[in-house]
């Protein structure tokens, strides 16, 4: 099976853009050590309690991959673990910063209410 990456996401996140929703959950798996692909979809089940595809999984890898967000390691038999790369960690505190700024400024306008 074989995933293609859109050129235009994977500009965009390598210039500093946003990174989709399934990019953000597959950073933050990685975050804390090298995952194959179902243990980062068990790991986003978990904390999120969303389930990605297939598709959808191995698309945003692949694109992360591109962008230079996450490396394959060696393959362990069947399975082939990633790792977060240094530019993945940024793109991904980057991220939870916004994502900070954001959550903030809502609590703060509900307390209004």
């Amino acid at each position: 099976m074989t995933y293609y990456a859109s050129r235009n996401s994977v500009r965009l996140m390598a210039h500093g853009g946003k990174l989709s929703s399934e990019g953000l959950l597959i950073l933050t798996s990685l975050a804390d050590a090298p995952k194959h692909g179902y243990a980062i979809q068990l790991d986003i089940a978990s904390m999120s309690g969303r389930r990605l595809g297939a598709g959808s999984l191995y698309g945003a890898i692949a694109r992360l991959e591109t962008a230079k967000y996450i490396e394959a390691l060696k393959a362990d038999g069947p399975r082939r673990p990633y790792r977060l790369t240094a530019s993945g960690a940024t793109a991904l505190a980057v991220e939870l910063d916004a994502l900070r700024k954001v959550m903030t400024t809502a609590a703060r306008r509900l307390a209004i209410r």
